[in-house]
């Protein structure tokens, strides 16, 4: 495999019973990026995720290799199929990019950064522990903090409401290409357009 090769996971639960929900803004992201290269995700050898295989850029230019990917485990073990991934494509850490729900940030805001903690979020916590750092980038794709008293739990995963469904392909569409960027300028020049 060649040196340029980038992952880049979409963090989320499989099935469609989840598939609506704030904590599965990563698949939809990924999804987007696929459309976007005109291919469809296939099962992976390992058995534990999906992946496209492609290159971001444009058409005559063609940007480095990337490998998309959704675990086909539930967020808290998505770790194991990301390090599976990681190993058999031979990409560093420092290649990897996890798209992810942050409650940290408004609804229809996002964030790219490189490295820190997990938040308490369960993807990330996964992802740290196997990979052993957590020295990888992401893009984290706002919900907000849930309403009133709404457990934590209960409302990540639960289902867009009605006005934000309205907004969320903007932010799904604006997290694809902040993904883009990250791996054709870098980091700086991400936070500099999408930091909001």
């Amino acid at each position: 495999m060649t040196d340029d090769v980038w992952l880049v996971v979409g963090l989320g639960n499989p099935g469609p019973s989840y598939a609506g929900h704030r904590h599965n803004v990563g698949y939809l992201v990924v999804d987007e990026l696929a459309r976007r290269m005109g291919s469809g995700f296939r099962a992976h050898k390992s058995g534990r995720a999906e992946v496209v295989e492609g290159r971001f850029g444009a058409p005559g230019t063609p940007g480095p290799r990337v490998v998309l990917a959704k675990s086909r485990t539930y967020m808290n073990e998505s770790g194991g199929a990301v390090k599976a991934l990681a190993t058999f494509y031979k990409v560093p850490p420092e290649r990897i990019v996890a798209i992810h729900d942050e409650l940290d940030i408004a609804f229809g805001t996002l964030r790219a950064k490189l490295g820190g903690g997990d938040n308490g979020h369960n993807g990330l916590k996964s992802m740290r522990s196997s990979l052993g750092t957590g020295d990888f980038y992401r893009v984290r794709a706002g919900i907000g903090r849930p309403p009133g008293r709404q457990e934590v739990a209960d409302f990540v995963l639960s289902n867009y409401s009605s006005t934000e469904r309205k907004e969320l392909p903007f932010q799904v569409d604006t997290a694809a290409d902040a993904v883009e960027c990250l791996v054709l300028e870098g980091l700086e020049r991400t936070q500099q357009k999408y930091n909001s």
